[in-house]
């Protein structure tokens, strides 16, 4: 038996009706691809300058030819993350303590993507919480995020009854953003019987309940030691951000920053941020003991006649700071 070679397809005729359609796009480029099944149905693709890709049904069936314009579609779960209102609709549920509010503000109108929610924040008579979560029915499906500040050991207890509630309201996903991670300091035992309270933190944090998509994100900037991470548990995320970063970028601005120095009070916060500041001279001073009292000595560097900034990994009263400080000033005036 020989084989039979099927005829070609003809080319389509495209109508009157068919060009006045196709006309109204004249502005835009398009890209035909022509797919043919027996003489029946074609398809052609259309590309847009925009990237958005159009469909064109034409029916060959009947005379004349029938377009059908179809519209890029979009993704289902896209779609329920835009809401009706399109791109300008709240897509983050941001909750926050009382002292993160004029931040939380700020944030939220750098985006229409983000929505302020409200605590309500009350103590009983005995002085322990007595808190409400408003609208908590309007946040299921929803990706939420808390705004923490555990600047006292008296606020924790509070805002983490919070943070263990939301994951619970059914949102898509949950955010922790914790700016400071107080316990930084106590993340190791010197001596017997010391508590590593930052280990004692970061479990708390890790038992956090798992929201529909997964584990909590948590993010804390310049955390005092970074093999903190290894504290947390896998039912969290750690995100440790820094913000060293903002810093190079403000002093490159500067009109002076070639007469910038750097000094770190000690050889700790010298190890945590020189890599990342190589681009100024640098100081480096040490704490060293004079009767009772620990005193801030220059080890490295010269300060005379430069613009100075301390840069420290961790502050707390602000003390050693100020050593720094009266260091640098005394041995300029010396010089």
């Amino acid at each position: 038996m020989s084989a039979t070679t099927p005829p070609s397809p003809s080319p389509p005729v495209f109508s009157s009706h068919c060009s006045k359609t196709l006309d109204k796009f004249h502005n835009s480029t398009f890209i035909f691809s022509r797919s043919f099944k027996r003489n029946k149905d074609f398809s052609i693709r259309c590309e847009f300058e925009s990237n958005q890709r159009w469909t064109v049904g034409c029916v060959s069936a009947t005379d004349p030819i029938h377009i059908i314009l179809k519209p890029p579609s979009i993704p289902m779960s896209a779609a329920a993350a835009l809401g009706p209102a399109g791109k300008h609709s709240k897509r983050v549920c941001l909750f926050y303590c009382d002292e993160m509010k004029d931040l939380a503000e700020r944030i939220a109108s750098q985006s229409d993507a983000i929505e302020l929610r409200s605590i309500t924040w009350r103590t009983f008579e005995d002085g322990f919480p007595n808190l409400f979560i408003s609208n908590a029915h309007g946040i299921r499906g929803q990706h939420a995020a808390f705004l923490a500040s555990f600047s006292s050991p008296g606020v924790i207890f509070e805002q983490l009854s919070v943070i263990y509630a939301l994951p619970k309201l059914f949102v898509s996903s949950f955010t922790l953003v914790l700016p400071f991670f107080p316990t930084g300091t106590s993340e190791r035992m010197e001596d017997e019987g010391d508590v590593a309270t930052a280990f004692t933190l970061a479990r708390i944090l890790s038992n956090i309940p798992v929201p529909r998509g997964g584990p909590t994100s948590l993010v804390t900037f310049d955390i005092h030691a970074l093999q903190e991470r290894f504290y947390f548990g896998d039912n969290i995320l750690p995100c440790f951000e820094s913000g060293i970063p903002l810093l190079l970028n403000r002093l490159q601005q500067l009109p002076d920053s070639d007469n910038i120095s750097l000094a770190f009070p000690d050889d700790g916060a010298w190890k945590r941020f020189h890599k990342q500041l190589q681009h100024f001279p640098m100081i480096v001073c040490a704490k060293v003991r004079e009767g009772d009292q620990r005193i801030v000595r220059i080890k490295e560097g010269d300060p005379a006649g430069r613009h100075v900034v301390i840069v420290d990994d961790l502050v707390q009263s602000g003390g050693t700071l100020t050593e720094c400080q009266v260091s640098h000033e005394i041995l300029a005036f010396k010089r």
